[in-house]
């Protein structure tokens, strides 16, 4: 019995001795030729490369623009109004009629002022034939006045005679002037060539001096359009109006092709409360493309920058160290700092690229310095159609997932 214990114990000693020799043994873990460890663990995953659009620097001449909203004005703008009280007694124009300065346009029943005029025609017939008689008068007295039959009193009183008839005469001749132009106020002419607007008046209608509008005179061809610009172009445009060579380009909403014409006007003040300069521009109108009161977008060409690198404006990311792009090197995005001359539309002048670099323009937003990035696929690529219905692809699969963007 004592035996057997003791082989039990022997036993469970080399058990012991055994576990640990096996926990102190080597545990680093073997690296198999794969490169997976002995415990199975798997490699940690590669960042994805983000996908994006880049777009070529170009260097090319870029127009400068600025743009308004302008309202079509007319060069002169006329209200017909009489300068005699009365009754129209012919209309001789009728609505919307292009008419020549001096052109007839009203008549005036005249006939009481040309009663007053015959009547003061006849009273200077009148005048100068008592002159003649004075006239004879002091003819015949001096005659006298030699030969000692009358005195010198008598030729004096003669003389006085004419003089007063003479007076009478030019006194009836003043009338007579003043008579004639209230006369001359019944026919009345264009003073301009222009448009005929409405015509409210008709043969018959009583009129009252410089209160009735007869009509109103519109000069179409040229044509002004007025706008305002920010102050600070206020350099540009003194310049541009000094040279004489500015082009304005007016469009209609309507319209796709636009009109060009020339600045002819800056006003000599700013406009306190909002800061602008009111401008005008000349346009040609002779086939009355131009209408006032319409509303037209503006675009005034303010200089031109040669040899510019250009890229899209949405491209430049505005930091805390100023203006960046991402410019694609060797699958990565660098980041370049650039300098931003001016923008024009879509358009960006800089400095700080070359000509050719590849900006990125769609999905700058997701990316760092030194990020791996691949070329997005433009979307009329993708244009296909599913061999299951003929349809193009992403249609008849509602409630799919959308298309995914291979890098």
């Amino acid at each position: 019995m004592k035996k057997l214990s003791t082989s039990f114990a022997t036993a469970t000693l080399g058990l012991a001795v055994a576990l640990a020799l096996n926990a102190c043994g080597d545990k680093s873990q073997t690296t198999k030729p794969d490169g997976a460890t002995s415990s199975g663990a798997k490699p940690a995953a590669a960042t994805p490369a983000v996908p994006v659009s880049t777009v070529a620097a170009v260097k090319r001449q870029l127009t400068l623009s600025l743009f308004a909203t302008g309202s079509v004005v007319p060069v002169s703008a006329v209200e017909v109004k009489p300068q005699l009280s009365g009754v129209i007694s012919r209309v001789h124009v009728r609505e919307g009629q292009t008419v020549r300065a001096g052109e007839l346009l009203f008549t005036l029943d005249t006939r009481s002022d040309e009663a007053n005029v015959a009547k003061l025609r006849a009273q200077i017939a009148k005048d100068q034939v008592l002159l003649a008689d004075a006239q004879r008068q002091l003819a015949r007295s001096r005659e006298l006045l030699a030969k000692n039959f009358i005195s010198q009193g008598a030729v004096d009183s003669s003389q006085t005679a004419v003089d007063s008839q003479l007076a009478n005469l030019q006194a009836d001749q003043a009338s007579l002037a003043a008579a004639q132009v209230p006369l001359s106020y019944g026919q009345i002419r264009a003073a301009s060539a222009g448009r005929v607007g409405l015509v409210p008046v008709f043969a018959g209608s009583a009129v009252q001096a410089n209160v009735t509008t007869l009509a109103t005179l519109t000069r179409l061809d040229p044509i002004d359009v007025a706008f305002s610009l920010p102050q600070s172009a206020l350099p540009d445009l003194l310049a541009l109006l000094q040279s004489g060579q500015a082009k304005v380009e007016a469009r209609l909403p309507e319209q796709a092709q636009a009109l060009t014409g020339k600045l002819q006007f800056v006003d000599s003040v700013v406009d306190a409360a909002s800061g602008t300069v009111k401008v005008k521009a000349r346009f040609e109108n002779r086939e009355s493309k131009l209408w006032p009161g319409a509303f037209v977008k503006v675009a005034l060409q303010t200089r031109e920058l040669k040899d510019a690198i250009v890229i899209p404006l949405p491209a430049v990311i505005q930091s805390a160290r100023g203006a960046v792009v991402y410019v694609a090197q060797d699958g990565k995005a660098v980041q370049k700092p650039v300098q931003l001359l001016t923008a024009q539309g879509d358009d960006a002048a800089v400095s700080g690229l070359n000509e050719g670099d590849q900006v990125v323009v769609d999905g700058r937003q997701n990316l760092r310095p030194d990020t791996l990035i691949s070329e997005r696929k433009p979307a009329g690529d993708k244009a296909g159609k599913s061999e299951k219905n003929g349809k193009p692809e992403g249609q008849g699969n509602q409630g799919g997932q959308a298309d995914k963007v291979a890098p």
